[in-house]
């Protein structure tokens, strides 16, 4: 007859609940600091409304240079907008006009 001796070790029953914790902790982490993760949603919400502020401010811009533009077409053609344009454009100025300097860049 054969026998054999076997130690009994504790250690065999660790391994599952070890196996777990590191499971939970793996996806734990995932679900706050992962791609969809919860952290990434505020970081997305702030994303959105900077991208909100950016589109008001475009299409504030937008909508002033589409009056300006409304100035100066046929029928409704202004003759100051017509000056106004021409002399920007060839950065001129008549010898009795007062000529205000504003840094480059600034349209208005």
């Amino acid at each position: 007859m054969w026998t054999r001796q076997h130690k009994k070790r504790n250690s065999g029953k660790l391994i599952v609940p070890a196996l777990t914790a590191l499971f939970l902790s793996y996806f734990g982490y995932h679900a706050f600091n992962g791609e969809f993760g919860i952290y990434a949603k505020y970081r997305l919400e702030e994303r959105t409304a900077e991208m909100q502020k950016v589109l008001a401010e475009t299409t504030a811009r937008r909508l002033a240079l589409e009056e300006r533009v409304a100035l100066m077409r046929d029928g409704t053609l202004e003759k100051d907008m017509l000056d106004e344009q021409a002399r920007r454009a060839l950065n001129v100025s008549a010898a009795d006009e007062i000529t205000i300097m504003r840094p480059f860049g600034s349209d208005n």
